[in-house]
């Protein structure tokens, strides 16, 4: 049976982010890794609807990650958008932990794993 596209190494993933300086309590880290799996998948539904298709027959994979700063969370959003990778932002809205507006996730994908791995790879594990 032909590969699909997207299978082969990894198939579908999607990469959540986020940002180590604000030093989250580990329910905080959580759900905000989970509002950016809900955008990014709905987002899809929409946009990207093929590898959504792919990313949730493979099992929805998903791995979190964390980035010690803002700005190198706005690098990598913008490195994914240049290789065509979809990405949001999961903005707080200030009730607990964070600021209200502060940037707390940043969700890639759903994607190629081959793709996002060459962009957060070496990113360490939340």
């Amino acid at each position: 049976m032909p590969a699909k596209k997207g299978e082969g190494p990894g198939g579908y993933k999607v990469v959540l982010v986020l940002r180590g300086e604000l030093r989250l309590t580990a329910g905080k880290a959580a759900v905000q890794a989970a509002h950016a799996a809900v955008m990014l998948t709905l987002a899809a539904q929409s946009k990207h609807p093929g590898p959504l298709t792919e990313w949730l027959r493979e099992g929805q994979k998903k791995i979190a990650l964390v980035v010690p700063t803002l700005s190198e969370m706005e690098q990598l959003d913008r490195l994914a958008r240049s290789k065509g990778i979809p990405t949001v932002w999961v903005e707080d809205a200030g009730f607990t932990e964070v600021p209200p507006g502060t940037r707390t996730c940043l969700g890639l994908g759903p994607a190629p794993a081959s793709l996002l791995d060459g962009i957060t790879g070496s990113l360490p594990l939340l």
